[in-house]
């Protein structure tokens, strides 16, 4: 697995026994591993176990520890892969068996989150407007504008559903030139 120097650096500081001892290691990588998969779980900052360790190292070895776990994650690391950056990152042989234990434990949890993560936004195959012409707001004021009612048509994995907004002349002009300069940019991109 390549690993940006950063990430490197973060993981040497994490495997430092100066900085996290062994409790404070342990500590560190259930709250790690429960932070990405829980939405409500604590975060290693929060942790009053954790109050000791340097704050801004500890945010280090936080973004370098979750870049790690969800690569790892990502292209399905086996024990070797992991122990050989973990080693080169100076983890000792208790840390590192720690780490993939914990690794293991929330392995398929991860793969989940991950493939629930969607690549592409819905396609719009039908669009349809209307104009509406708005004499009076709420307020009893005289407004006297023009607005567009706007309905996309859209689709994703075969699943049909309408996105529905109102706009103004000026809103939908800007609409239809970001529409045009991202085909035009689509169609350099096919070319390439």
């Amino acid at each position: 697995m390549e690993l940006s120097e950063s990430v490197t650096k973060g993981l040497q500081a994490l495997a430092d026994p100066n900085l996290f001892d062994l409790k404070s290691f342990t500590i560190f990588t259930e709250v790690a591993f429960d932070s990405l998969v829980s939405s409500a779980g604590e975060t290693v900052l929060g942790h009053p176990e954790l109050k000791h360790v340097d704050q801004p190292a500890l945010k280090r070895c936080h973004a370098a520890a979750a870049t790690f776990i969800l690569e790892g994650v990502k292209q399905n690391a086996d024990k070797s892969t992991i122990s050989s950056c973990l080693e080169d990152a100076r983890f000792n042989s208790e840390r590192l068996e720690l780490f993939y234990t914990t690794y293991q434990k929330h392995k398929r949890c991860l793969e989940s989150l991950l493939s629930s993560i969607d690549r592409c936004p819905p396609h719009i195959t039908d669009a349809s407007w209307r104009l509406e012409y708005c004499i009076k707001n709420s307020h009893v004021h005289k407004v006297n504008q023009p607005s567009y009612l706007i309905s996309l048509n859209t689709e994703r994995d075969g699943a049909a559903s309408e996105i529905n907004f109102s706009c103004t002349m000026e809103q939908l002009q800007d609409l239809v030139g970001k529409m045009k300069d991202a085909s035009k940019s689509i169609e350099r991109a096919a070319q390439s």
